[in-house]
């Protein structure tokens, strides 16, 4: 009897052992995506109906916010300092551009809870200075479109980086519509003749400026809408803010609370 007793609890202790084992392999398969979720460290990272909002995402939501605040009005200024066609021209892209990605960023960062700056940061602030500062109009030129270029260069891999890395469906269409605008700049920029490829290439051993600490989203927490960022004067621009190939920008972009109507994207419950 007791020999009976012993060789139960043998087996009962290798079936549970054999469940342990198996239950991993079994499980994981179907259900692998949520197990991998529920495995992620959360930190400031808060949950949406979108997907996962992480610190990351709002940092790039805020600096599309940032750029269109002061690269509007270096627009805006380059119209009326500057004679140089292709300036005049990087410019109307610039305006227009920004004011479309300024646009999606206020309906995001309203739908996502992510409070947005209003003023251009002190760096940026600095940009348009050394420009206003410039004597004439070749150093105008020169500057101007050198400070814009290394901007851009300097956000361009951040954009890269959220795209790849983002769970959220509204980051990741804001990341792919800005990816699409700041590389038309760059080539609208580089299409002036005033760029110092060296000395960008020096700077950008330097990293990135960026807006440090945006905080998460309060639960339950309504922030005041933004203002649209825009050129005082309203110049009358033509360009439009994405491209098919360089210098040319047309755009069937969807609007933010378009998204996932048409293209078959699933949202995170």
């Amino acid at each position: 009897m007791r020999r009976s007793k012993g060789s139960v609890l043998v087996a009962v202790a290798i079936v549970g052992t054999v469940s342990a084992v198996a239950y991993p392999v079994f499980y994981s398969y179907p259900n692998r995506n949520a197990a991998a979720a529920a495995a992620v460290p959360t930190g400031d990272t808060v949950t949406t109906q979108w997907g996962p909002l992480t610190p990351s995402d709002r940092d790039l939501i805020i600096r599309v916010r940032l750029a269109g605040l002061w690269e509007l009005p270096a627009g805006q200024q380059a119209l009326e300092r500057s004679g140089s066609k292709s300036v005049r021209e990087a410019a109307d892209h610039l305006i227009k551009g920004h004011t479309d990605l300024d646009k999606r960023s206020r309906i995001i960062a309203a739908k996502l809870g992510v409070e947005l700056p209003n003023q251009p940061n002190a760096q940026q602030q600095g940009w348009l200075d050394e420009m206003t500062a410039a004597k004439t109009e070749a150093e105008y030129n020169k500057t101007w479109a050198n400070l814009l270029r290394a901007a851009h260069g300097k956000i361009f891999p951040a954009i890269a980086s959220v795209r790849n890395s983002t769970r959220n469906t509204l980051v990741r269409q804001l990341a792919s519509d800005a990816n699409q605008t700041v590389l038309d700049h760059i080539t609208i920029l580089e299409a002036t003749g005033e760029i110092d490829f060296a000395q960008i290439a020096d700077d950008s051993v330097s990293g990135t400026a960026s807006p440090t600490g945006p905080p998460p989203p309060v639960p339950g927490q309504i922030v005041q809408p933004a203002p649209a960022a825009e050129p005082s004067t309203n110049p009358d621009v033509k360009s439009t803010p994405s491209p098919t190939t360089p210098g040319l920008v047309p755009t069937g972009r969807p609007d933010p609370e378009e998204l996932n109507k048409d293209q078959g994207e699933p949202q995170v419950q």
